[in-house]
């Protein structure tokens, strides 16, 4: 299973409106590393859903449940998108200062790249936010 941070701008389409809504397809991604990311998901994947904008913090988690596939939305074969399902808010908020006074994330694309909106994480990045790692 990969470890994968999503982005989202919450004034478009928050953590809240993921639970609200249970699974929601995860589009709107255009930047060529970002969409080779999305093509490597698979279900099952796990994903943290990070407020981009004002918040800049991790808020909580998704599950991939779908392959990859060509965005119905957009006339454009390389527009890939994956369904998500809400997987549950994190105990609290982990902003991107927190992260980047890890040194875990000192080579992340989350550090590196700000404006990727899909970043791939390592299992011990993943337990950082979650939790799960020392």
């Amino acid at each position: 299973m990969a470890h994968w941070l999503l982005k989202t701008e919450p004034d478009d389409y928050s953590y809240a409106d993921l639970e609200r809504d249970g699974s929601t397809r995860w589009d709107g991604v255009r930047n060529a590393a970002a969409l080779l990311h999305i093509r490597r998901m698979r279900p099952g994947d796990a994903a943290v859903i990070y407020h981009t904008g004002g918040v800049k913090a991790a808020i909580g988690l998704a599950e991939v449940t779908s392959e990859p596939y060509a965005d119905p939305e957009v006339d454009d074969p390389r527009r890939t998108v994956v369904d998500v399902r809400a997987a549950g808010r994190l105990p609290a908020p982990v902003t991107l200062a927190t992260l980047k006074a890890d040194a875990r994330f000192a080579e992340s694309p989350l550090i590196k790249i700000g404006r990727l909106s899909v970043v791939p994480l390592t299992d011990e990045q993943f337990g950082v936010i979650t939790g799960t790692s020392g």
